[in-house]
């Protein structure tokens, strides 16, 4: 169950695109900007406000990769395992990452909500491989080694 102040925020951002079916994916990109996560009553909230079903805000939110339903780290962390950046080892940086930060695939986010680790199929800088984002922010010609101690400077700040 989500605090009152998440369903304010919600009617703030439905306010600013308008409550209107075509809104949705606006309205729930914003929210989960706000949270770094879509918590399922908000999207039900939004829905029965803008006039969907349930069930198509679902559809949408869940056809789209970038929604997530479970709450996520300060620093989601996104490893390429593209072509480029597999065959020049980002699998080694993968396992590195997942042992220092002690998540799985199954559990991605640290316990203290400081990192999210995913796996993706292409970030789309593949000259610049092997690459990993932190919050969207490009990291190029990652090695095991200058990820930990990415993580090391993150935990820093």
């Amino acid at each position: 169950m989500v605090d009152k102040s998440y369903y304010e925020k919600a009617d703030q951002v439905i306010a600013e695109y308008g409550a209107k079916p075509s809104s949705l994916i606006p309205i729930i990109q914003d929210i989960q900007a706000e949270y770094r996560y879509l918590p399922p009553e908000l999207l039900t909230y939004v829905a029965e406000k803008i006039g969907i079903t349930e069930a198509k805000a679902y559809s949408v939110a869940t056809f789209y990769e970038n929604f997530s339903f479970e709450p996520k780290g300060k620093y989601v962390i996104k490893v390429c395992d593209g072509t480029a950046c597999h065959v020049r080892k980002s699998t080694a940086i993968l396992e590195r990452l997942y042992a220092e930060l002690g998540v799985t695939k199954e559990k991605p986010t640290t316990e203290d909500m400081l990192f999210t680790l995913e796996t993706v199929s292409c970030l789309g800088a593949c000259g610049l491989a092997p690459v990993l984002t932190v919050n969207d922010k490009v990291y190029p010609a990652m090695t095991p080694d200058a990820a930990s101690a990415l993580i090391k400077e993150l935990r820093e700040m």
